[in-house]
């Protein structure tokens, strides 16, 4: 595999881009299919502790940690090869990839906490609520519930350009610079229009649209988030401070 040899070489940008877009791509139909797996175990849990097979239960969850375990090296992995994919410029010298890409996996591991801590979360909320519905699992608080319902890991939940949920996007994709999360087609139109200063208020980046990505964390974020709206309801307890471009020059005037 090209990414991941050891030997050094040459490669086209144009060409590495393709190849890496179709590893990706790959590995992001692999995260998903392990996503409903997940899923499936969740609801195999509840089931199992509905009969009160509780040590089931536990070999259950042990897998489970196990499956998240790997989907977070998945993660990182498709998160390295996107990169190399979206930044690589040949050198004068033959570039060592494999160099290149363990570079890559260890800045996604030192940047991107684990993902799956709130799935973890979920499914041990899932099967405790089967006989203690409406009460904090042992050792906590419901304030702890609530502050933990609210954690996730994107810097805003609207896009601010359209206005809508970043759950409602048809095409997410995140700016490698700042990390905020627009519709691509929207960004992409402010890009070519207002010489690619980021619309968020504040945000003093100037966006390029080559680093306007879908990266390997985005869809699980967002996808975790979907989960705690369902979970509460559609309540917004979900605080996002982004302010569209036309309400923050209001507020400016």
């Amino acid at each position: 595999m090209t990414s991941t040899s050891g030997h050094r070489s040459v490669i086209p940008p144009g060409r590495l881009r393709t190849l890496t877009s179709m590893l990706e791509s790959d590995n992001q139909s692999l995260l998903r299919d392990m996503r409903n797996a997940m899923n499936m175990m969740k609801e195999v849990a509840v089931d199992l502790e509905t009969d009160n097979k509780s040590e089931m239960v536990k070999e259950l969850e042990n897998g489970l940690i196990q499956l998240l375990e790997t989907s977070d090296e998945c993660l990182h992995f498709s998160s390295a090869i996107q990169s190399i994919g979206n930044v690589y410029e040949p050198g004068p010298q033959p570039t060592d990839f494999r160099k290149l890409f363990d570079a890559e996996i260890a800045k996604s591991k030192a940047t991107s906490p684990a993902q799956n801590q709130t799935f973890l979360r979920q499914f041990r909320e899932a099967v405790w609520s089967v006989h203690h519905s409406g009460q904090p699992m042992p050792g906590e608080e419901q304030e702890d519930i609530i502050m933990t319902s609210l954690e996730h890991n994107l810097l805003n939940v609207t896009c601010p350009l359209i206005g809508k949920s970043v759950t409602e996007l048809v095409d997410p994709v995140r700016s490698m610079d700042c990390k905020h999360i627009y519709e691509k087609k929207a960004i992409m139109q402010h890009i070519k229009k207002s010489g690619g200063r980021c619309p968020v208020a504040g945000c003093p980046k100037v966006l390029q649209a080559q680093r306007i990505v879908c990266d390997a964390f985005l869809l699980m974020e967002i996808e975790d988030l979907r989960q705690m709206g369902k979970q509460t309801a559609g309540s917004g307890v979900v605080e996002d401070f982004t302010m569209l471009p036309e309400a923050a020059e209001d507020d400016e005037e």
